[in-house]
């Protein structure tokens, strides 16, 4: 079996910032951070995330975005001293989120800090957003990592795919599909057209047609920091599962409940693949986690009985 854990929206702490470093939208990022985002995402909720998946040992780690808060340089430098804790290039697999692109920043004062752990296989660390779709083959899984992060207007906390990326995810999905693997697609935005306006993924119905051409067998996601599933079609009226995560820091007393991570166990079945879910949740008085749940998904579930 490999196991495969899931993390998103850690929300690093914030550094503080000069006035001159937060002109446009950074301003009001800011402000909304230290008047009540702060008491949302705890380092020390984090690190007891992290310190069990350390425990747990899985063959892979993904982690889907918002490792940062409005983009300042010294946040992705921060952050990229966290990724070297949480794991080595080749064991984590990272895609960007909104708030990972809250404005436009030079690549190598922003991402470019992460590039290792946002390329695929074989390729050096990534030098823009053309490198996605990105493919990570690990054992029996091919993780494919999309980029819906793109700068936004002030109090829009949508993404956006494009027409080209889910094109040529498309072609990568159906490909790696021929090759047996089980296809885990990494998307930082809910791919779902039932989500929030201001918070939505814009192209959402286009990825749905995609995946209902070529298929995957699961697709994981952060950005609403709630542990949620939801299924869409795939080839033939099957449903592929659609995963979402709580956010890796968030306190026991927010509003999102408590940090957790999801502990994937993926493993043949016939013809196909039984993906089980753990939820792993932060014990209420923080000293490590707690089974929280879990979830088995069958390879071709039909829709109608999966909804």
């Amino acid at each position: 079996m490999f196991t495969l854990a899931h993390l998103s929206d850690p929300h690093l702490p914030m550094p503080r910032a000069r006035i001159v470093d937060l002109l446009g939208k950074r301003a009001t990022g800011y402000a909304n951070w230290w008047r009540s985002r702060v008491g949302m995402h705890r380092p020390e909720a984090l690190a007891g995330i992290v310190a069990d998946i350390k425990a747990e040992n899985p063959d892979h780690i993904a982690l889907t975005g918002d490792l940062v808060n409005v983009s300042l340089p010294e946040e992705f430098e921060r952050a990229s001293q966290w990724l070297t804790g949480l794991g080595s290039p080749d064991r984590v697999t990272l895609v960007p989120g909104n708030h990972d692109v809250y404005v436009a920043t030079k690549w190598g004062q922003g991402l470019g800090r992460w590039g290792a752990y946002i390329s695929g296989d074989g390729a050096p660390p990534a030098s823009g957003f053309d490198v996605f779709p990105t493919v990570r083959r690990r054992g029996p899984v091919a993780l494919v990592g999309l980029n819906s992060g793109v700068p936004k207007p002030p109090f829009f906390a949508t993404g956006t795919l494009g027409a080209a990326q889910i094109a040529a995810a498309e072609k990568l999905l159906a490909d790696l599909g021929c090759e047996g693997l089980c296809r885990v697609v990494l998307i930082h935005h809910p791919p779902l057209t039932t989500e929030k306006h201001f918070k939505r993924l814009t192209d959402a119905a286009e990825f749905q047609a995609m995946i209902r051409r070529v298929g995957c067998e699961i697709v994981l996601h952060g950005h609403n920091h709630r542990s949620e599933v939801a299924r869409i079609a795939g080839p033939q009226g099957a449903a592929v599962p659609v995963v979402g995560v709580t956010s890796a820091s968030a306190a026991p007393g927010s509003k999102y409940g408590r940090a957790r991570y999801h502990l994937l166990g993926i493993e043949r079945a016939g013809a196909g693949w039984r993906i089980g879910v753990q939820l792993r949740a932060l014990k209420a008085d923080g000293t490590g986690c707690e089974p929280d749940g879990r979830i088995v998904f069958e390879s071709g579930e039909p829709l109608a009985q999966a909804a």
